[in-house]
């Protein structure tokens, strides 16, 4: 009968020792009871317990944690506008009694806070500031809340305003006003390359017309010095130089009627402007004809009695 008591009590023993320890991760703080009163605080590795009289009474983690939070409010210019705050935090390793003693819910308290901070701020600030100035309003709020909550034990690492989300009617607003803008840049854009392509056509035809007029005025001055030469020439054999302007007119005259003769598909008519004008073009023609041939005549009686002198 004895021998079947022995084997509970063993087996109840072996159960207490083995309950007597217990194993804390890292980065995790384990808060020990005795009888309900704190004891001790444990950090990583195997640690020893009073079995039945000391309890596990909870467990806080090392790490650096995260906590989100919306908060919604006015701007000064009265949009109503959605803050995303997060806020990173971590239980200072020496502080531990006080985050768990003193805290029942710390993300209630974070949130309270963030809350205090962003609608305090925010609407002293106009939409495009809060873009503007999303970092000055989450160094307010790790202010506010490093003051606060180091007396719980709880350091602030940092906090960002990651979102900032207006109302979807001002967003529509805003992106209308963006597309004016750009298209108001596009616009300047378009009307500046247009007067430079104008002002650089301008510049070529000029260019283009001023060759043109020194081409003109080498080609006259060119025909000028040809006549010239031609009027020496006829002066040489005995003609005045009214005989010679005479045959150079009449000899260009028959040059130009050539020209035209020689465009099979031309449709050029020549006709005098006025009835007295072709009775004047006629006897104009006859007596240039009459004076070529005298020239004619003059210009061989010149020669021959050259060739009498040799």
């Amino acid at each position: 009968m004895g021998s079947y008591l022995i084997y509970p009590i063993i087996f109840f023993g072996l159960i207490v020792l083995i309950s007597s320890f217990f194993i804390v991760k890292q980065q995790t703080a384990a808060i020990i009871e005795r009888f309900g009163r704190f004891q001790s605080i444990r950090h990583s590795g195997l640690q020893l317990k009073i079995p039945l009289v000391d309890r596990i009474s909870g467990k806080l983690s090392l790490k650096i944690q995260q906590l989100d939070v919306i908060v919604e409010t006015k701007t000064l210019d009265d949009v109503f506008v959605k803050l995303k705050v997060s806020v990173q935090y971590l239980v200072i390793r020496d502080k531990v009694y006080e985050a768990f003693y003193k805290l029942e819910y710390p993300h209630d308290q974070i949130t309270s806070y963030v809350f205090d901070v962003v609608r305090a701020e925010v609407p002293k600030m106009k939409l495009d500031d809060v873009f503007v100035k999303k970092d000055d309003i989450a160094i307010a709020v790790k202010s506010e809340l490093q003051d606060a909550m180091l007396d719980y034990g709880y350091d602030i690492i940092k906090t960002l305003v990651t979102d900032i989300d207006p109302d979807s009617q001002v967003k529509e607003a805003m992106n209308r006003i963006n597309a004016a803008e750009r298209e108001k840049i596009a616009a300047q854009f378009e009307g500046d390359a247009q007067r430079i392509l104008i002002v650089e056509k301008a510049k070529a035809e000029a260019e283009s017309k001023r060759l043109q007029g020194q081409g003109i005025a080498d080609q006259r001055r060119e025909i000028a010095r040809g006549l010239e030469e031609s009027v020496e020439v006829l002066n040489k054999v005995g003609i005045n130089s009214q005989e010679a302007s005479a045959l150079i007119v009449v000899t260009q005259h028959y040059d130009t009627l050539q020209a035209i003769g020689e465009e099979t598909n031309s449709n050029l008519i020549l006709l005098p402007n006025s009835p007295q004008a072709g009775s004047d073009m006629l006897n104009n023609m006859v007596a240039s004809f009459t004076a070529s041939n005298q020239i004619g005549e003059a210009m061989k009686k010149q020669a021959k009695k050259k060739e009498d002198n040799e």
